[in-house]
């Protein structure tokens, strides 16, 4: 396995919306951002007639988190708090309270100054937190372990830091056997346990105690969260940069790429380790997002065609899954996805979050809504049901907020009321 270059995600762009790399990967702009033509062999799921019902969805920025000096690359919402990764290696929490939120708009979140918790080496790409611990994915190839510390105080806690992963232990376990070594470079090689480029992902399992990570290495990991011990490496899981990883509940890992692949991994029965056991092709561009439905029935995929493909289980069983269509509107590359309930979110290169339901009464999609506000590309996206809203049910609708972090260097706050179906 080699050094493998930054991806080139997407086409140039005039305007040249360049992003920092690690000091192994290529000096060029993975992604200026600008989209392929959309995918004229899938069928279109959404049309005129369903983007209509969005007259009866109601949405407003109800707050801009300011505070980041860079890139927002990660978000991930636990308990009360909200994280956020930049690119400028910080990470910063806010209070996820709706009622809070709003009565902060106007001043736009003024101590947001003060919320760093961590700051780690190089820019952070994916954000996970299990427990009591925030795992944090970084440029530099390492994933860093905080001790979350929300303690009421006077003054916010910068968070302990646990463990670098690989640990120490876990480096030196794999030195002693030569198995263990991998070659990098022509004269340089280490253990298996390391990344050896951006960490671009991190998944957890249903219940928390594995860890998955994907590398532009063209590798993924998974770890054991109790004691931070790699458990298994799949080497060169595709041809070029992984930049997606979905995990469904019953343990199929589903990785997209800039080979314009998504692949699905899965330990056979009789077996210790993952192995492939589908590949899906339809993209003709970078994969750069993927979710999936609770129950792991549906597979959503965005890439730099503008198109997000849906991918539903081969009825005829095992691990395959067949395209159904795809959702049309953005403008530029799909960036990053969300899910919640039948809710899903899609973020983009063209500035805008875009919310989609599907039809209950046939296969078709509707756009819900489309936010705008930022000014730069949507990078990440995290969203949940707004409990807090008592209003709700008595109105007959779902009540969601929706966190969208930008390369504008804001995260906004979106309130989102759905009519029932």
């Amino acid at each position: 396995m080699g050094i493998v270059s930054c991806p080139i995600l997407c086409h140039p762009e005039k305007e040249g919306e360049s992003m920092s790399h690690s000091n192994n990967s290529s000096e060029s702009s993975i992604s200026s951002l600008t989209s392929q033509p959309s995918l004229p062999t899938v069928p279109s799921l959404t049309s005129q007639s369903s983007t209509q019902k969005s007259l009866t969805t109601f949405h407003e920025c109800i707050s801009t988190l300011k505070g980041h000096s860079s890139y927002v690359f990660s978000l991930a919402l636990s308990g009360k708090y909200l994280y956020s990764g930049d690119s400028n290696k910080e990470i910063r929490m806010w209070s996820h309270d709706s009622n809070t939120l709003k009565s902060e708009r106007v001043n736009d979140v003024e101590n947001s100054m003060n919320n760093t918790v961590a700051i780690g080496n190089g820019g952070v790409k994916s954000l996970v937190v299990y427990g009591n611990k925030l795992f944090s994915a970084h440029q530099d190839h390492k994933i860093r372990v905080w001790l979350i510390d929300n303690s009421e105080t006077t003054q916010l806690k910068k968070y302990k830091q646990l463990a670098t992963l690989p640990t120490l232990s876990d480096r030196l376990s794999k030195l002693v056997l030569p198995k263990n070594q991998i070659r990098i470079r022509r004269h340089k090689k280490c253990t298996w346990v390391h990344h050896v480029d951006a960490i671009s992902g991190l998944a957890l399992s249903r219940d928390g105690s594995l860890m998955y990570s994907i590398s532009w290495d063209r590798t993924f990991k998974i770890w054991r969260t109790s004691d931070f011990k790699c458990l298994e490496s799949v080497t060169d899981a595709h041809d070029d940069a992984i930049n997606a990883i979905a995990v469904s509940n019953d343990g199929l890992v589903y990785t997209g790429s800039a080979d314009k692949k998504i692949k699905v991994w899965g330990i056979v029965e009789g077996e210790k380790k993952h192995s492939l056991m589908a590949t899906l092709e339809k993209h003709k561009s970078s994969v750069n997002a993927l979710v999936l439905s609770s129950d792991g029935s549906t597979l959503y995929s965005g890439a730099c065609d503008r198109s997000i493909v849906v991918w539903e289980k081969d009825s005829c069983g095992g691990s395959g899954m067949v395209v159904v269509g795809a959702l049309r509107g953005h403008t530029k590359a799909i960036l990053c996805l969300a899910i919640v309930s039948d809710m899903i979110f899609s973020g983009s290169a063209d500035k805008t979050v875009r919310i989609w339901r599907k039809c209950s009464e046939n296969n078709g999609y509707s756009c819900l809504a489309v936010l705008q506000g930022h000014n730069r590309p949507v990078k990440c996206l995290t969203a949940t049901i707004d409990h807090g809203n008592s209003s709700s049910k008595a109105d007959n609708t779902g009540s969601y907020l929706v966190y969208s972090g930008s390369l504008d260097f804001d995260i906004k706050v979106w309130h989102v009321s759905v009519p029932f179906l």
